[in-house]
């Protein structure tokens, strides 16, 4: 099941189901709308409305109520481009709701950022509250998956000596399209991650390259902060990432959730 969260001129937004076309079928891609917020774990309903996907805009599929705690250098090819090794421990840092933004909606670069890089990655959305979460229970605390750009000001992460404002900065965490509720893990784990910078290919890997999947990393983060519903994890980015400038798009295409397209713009 594809949840995506969309806005129609003169209505709050809503969620609803993605319907997409199936190859001979003579259908539109449309989304059903729902009544409440899914990730709220109460009961929703479809209330019979549908819309041509082409007539809504597709808005950021989930605005934490908490937190995104982001996993760096989860690839060992990434790792090696930024001239390290892949760490010991999960190396761990938080990203504030306020950075996340939608598909379409534009990342901007801040006054002073001079080195603004993209990377593309697969993100966790956990369903329910959980704490010390063992490694074989981890399927139950997850809502889903959806493609995420970890915006990085690289000349800020290197002269600050902390990421806060190299990594959290106002729309540094674009989100989407939508959550597929309908992955397993080990589907998740294997899914094909593509990163364009207009139509360049920028990055090029898979899910099953990380060095500490899904399951591993849900339960080492839960055993120091309480998840909430709509909490993301950030997986960590393959090699290729790169610097992005105002009025290049970027494109991160995930199988099987679809494709996050962004342009870039001087705030």
């Amino acid at each position: 099941m594809r949840i995506a969260r969309f806005a129609v001129a003169g209505q709050d937004p809503a969620y609803g189901i993605i319907e997409l076309a199936v190859d001979g079928q003579d259908h539109p891609d449309t989304i059903s709308t729902l009544t409440g917020d899914p990730l709220t774990g109460a009961a929703v309903n479809f209330t019979g409305e549908r819309h041509d996907l082409d007539d809504v805009r597709l808005l950021a599929p989930v605005i934490p109520r908490s937190k995104i705690v982001a996993v760096g250098k989860n690839y060992a090819d990434h790792a090696a481009e930024m001239g390290g090794d892949v760490p010991l421990k999960p190396l761990l840092f938080f990203k504030p709701n306020t950075s996340v933004i939608g598909p379409g909606e534009t990342i901007l670069r801040p006054e002073g950022c001079e080195d603004l890089h993209f990377e593309g990655e697969l993100a966790i959305v956990i369903k329910r509250i959980c704490k010390l979460v063992p490694v074989d229970r981890v399927p139950e605390v997850i809502f889903g998956y959806t493609a995420a750009n970890d915006v990085t000001a690289r000349d800020w992460q290197s002269s600050d000596g902390q990421w806060a404002r190299a990594k959290g900065s106002d729309t540094f965490l674009p989100l989407g399209p939508w959550i597929n509720t309908h992955l397993s893990i080990e589907e998740a784990e294997r899914l094909h991650l593509e990163t364009r910078l207009g139509d360049e290919v920028r990055q090029s890997g898979s899910t099953s390259q990380m060095v500490r999947g899904i399951a591993e990393l849900v339960s080492y983060i839960s055993a120091f902060t309480t998840l909430l519903p709509g909490d993301i994890i950030l997986t960590g980015t393959p090699a290729g990432v790169g610097a992005m400038e105002p009025g290049d798009v970027v494109h991160v295409e995930i199988e099987g959730l679809g494709t996050l397209s962004n342009p870039v713009a001087d705030a």
